[in-house]
């Protein structure tokens, strides 16, 4: 089979993109999903995502990760899609679409987009770590000499314990220098470290406000492909009205003949 595909990245996070509006991608094919993320045999992503329609909203996300399965939210991935549904004239400048952890708004501005996120009500303890759900389970660890650690060592000491093993998790690093917050991510799916991960960005920045006792504002956050805002207020102890902020890019499209 030949169709068209779409790339785009977000602050290096990249992804493959399908209108898929006529259904005609066969999304129950794992090898086919897996072989268009390779970088070798394939186009070359983190994850795979499919555009489709849906009642009541202009449309629906649905995501794979690059291990060919279909997964939780992903917040770069929902940037991008949006910057793609203008593209394709769906939408302009806002927007509204459903994703598998709910109803997203977005706004464009140029290259940016603003994208809300899924309210945040339950940050646990694990030692000295944090887990939370932004939409994707998430891991959060701060450490010292982040550049240093082996992260595939290290993150899948958590991802592969006991306790996270079966469905997996996300383990993001992060270390905080007077007010620069920078953070590295492994993510499940992937597993590896990508450059970049839209919900783990915001896992640490609520993480930092969790820290700070911080109940409103900001959050900017360097990622090894480039830099996220979260912006977020704490409203009886759950996190709401949270957007996830940064850029998103189209590389290129292209015709992929699959066999």
């Amino acid at each position: 089979m030949h169709f068209n595909f779409y790339k785009y990245q977000g602050t290096g996070n990249d992804f493959v993109l399908i209108d898929n509006r006529t259904l005609f991608f066969p999304n129950e094919n794992i090898e086919l999903i897996r072989k268009l993320c390779d970088r070798k045999f394939g186009v070359g992503a983190d994850g795979l995502m499919l555009l489709e329609n849906i009642e009541q909203y202009d449309f629906k996300m649905v995501y794979y990760n690059a291990d060919g399965n279909e997964s939780t939210m992903c917040g770069n991935g929902g940037r991008c899609i949006a910057a793609f549904a203008n593209q394709l004239g769906i939408v302009k400048d806002k927007g509204k679409f459903m994703a598998i952890d709910g109803v997203h708004d977005f706004t464009i501005d140029k290259d940016n987009v603003h994208l809300r996120m899924i309210d945040v009500a339950e940050i646990k303890m694990d030692k000295n770590d944090y887990v939370l759900f932004t939409g994707s389970p998430h891991y959060v660890s701060f450490r010292t000499a982040l550049s240093q650690i082996n992260i595939l060592e290290e993150a899948q000491k958590v991802r592969y314990n006991d306790t996270f093993k079966e469905k997996g998790i996300n383990v993001n690093f992060v270390e905080i220098k007077e007010d620069n917050v920078s953070m590295r991510t492994y993510e499940r799916g992937v597993e590896d470290e990508t450059l970049s991960c839209g919900t783990g960005t915001v896992a640490v920045a609520l993480c930092v406000a969790h820290i700070r006792n911080q109940s409103a504002g900001q959050i900017n956050i360097k990622t090894p492909g480039g830099i996220l805002s979260v912006a977020f207020m704490k409203y009886e102890n759950k996190y709401t009205d949270i957007w996830l902020i940064g850029a998103a890019n189209f590389v290129f499209s292209g015709t992929i003949n699959i066999d």
